[in-house]
């Protein structure tokens, strides 16, 4: 029988992203300053589609949950991560290391499922324009978001038992939160198990909606080059370009993380793309989808027009 020195851990120290004051502050600066832009960015989003009854459809649907996800995944992480910048001791109670995994992974999962309901719904609005209020309707729309939620959670909660099921040796973890790959680094044992269900679980939440994606893009190219006019394949396009260049983004990214070989995992790559899909990403999802899209800046404008009238 294997034996190993286990000790019952309280809390967890997290390493961070450097030990230099100075530099803490600077940090400290730029994501506070990235946080308050995320929030402002998703939370106009969501307030444009409630209000503005052109945004009334499925696109704006997703996008508005995909939205409510980024502004709880960063708040799950950055507020900790600013008030650590400005702490001489980075620590976090077991119990909340343990939420905080949970919770990010599966806001993590259910941005990466709503991606691929929302390529979808693309593919069905470029390939049967004249069928897509039948087919997305109301009811298949709520069915797509509540199932893009229990996939994420249901994932998340699997992944996070057999994380905190190792017996753990160490309390400080090389991350500034509570992260998989970083936390089963501190375990006493073989952790070749949790290496597989990590890939698995990076299958089902990354591979399968990326494969959905790319399904559902190859379709539409199609759809598009069949179209005779200059002007109706340019108008297609655009309806896909801001869903496309932020389904780079976030697989892109989390793939890479995620899908390698662990053997070439470094936990200093890790953390710079896990800043990456947790901070960046989820600042620009609203000004990709804002700036190159007409129908939002349309709402905006509006919505600018009625507040400058009542004032």
């Amino acid at each position: 029988m294997a034996h190993y020195n286990q000790t019952w851990i309280n809390e967890f120290i997290l390493l961070g992203l450097s030990n230099d004051w100075k530099i803490q502050i600077y940090l400290f600066a730029l994501f506070l300053a990235m946080y308050m832009v995320t929030m402002l960015g998703n939370f106009l989003i969501i307030h444009l589609i409630r209000i503005d009854i052109r945004l009334h459809t499925p696109m704006y649907f997703f996008l508005s949950i995909l939205s409510f996800v980024d502004i709880c995944y960063m708040n799950s992480t950055v507020p900790q991560m600013l008030i650590h910048f400005l702490s001489s001791r980075k620590s976090i109670p077991f119990y909340s290391c343990v939420v905080q995994l949970y919770i990010t992974l599966a806001l993590g999962g259910t941005e990466f499922f709503l991606l691929g309901a929302m390529a979808y719904d693309r593919y069905v609005a470029v390939c049967y324009p004249l069928h897509y209020t039948v087919i997305m309707h109301g009811g298949l729309c709520i069915a797509l978001a509540a199932a893009c939620c229990a996939a994420g959670f249901l994932n998340s909660l699997m992944e996070t038992i057999i994380t905190f099921r190792l017996p753990l040796c160490k309390d400080a973890i090389n991350h500034f939160a509570c992260e998989t790959l970083a936390v089963v680094r501190l375990a006493c044992v073989d952790i070749s198990f949790n290496k597989i269900m990590v890939a698995f679980s990076g299958f089902v939440v990354l591979m399968l909606p990326c494969s959905l994606v790319l399904f559902s893009y190859a379709q539409i190219v199609r759809a598009i080059l069949r179209i005779r006019s200059a002007q109706g394949r340019r108008k297609a396009f655009g309806t896909c370009a801001s869903h496309l260049t932020v389904v780079s983004l976030c697989f892109g990214a989390s793939i890479f993380t995620y899908m390698k070989p662990q053997s070439n995992s470094s936990a200093e790559n890790e953390k710079m793309l896990a800043l990456f899909y947790t901070t960046v990403a989820p600042m620009l999802n609203p000004m990709i989808y804002s700036l190159r899209n007409k129908e939002v800046m349309g709402a905006l404008r509006r919505a600018l027009g009625r507040f400058s009238e009542e004032t």
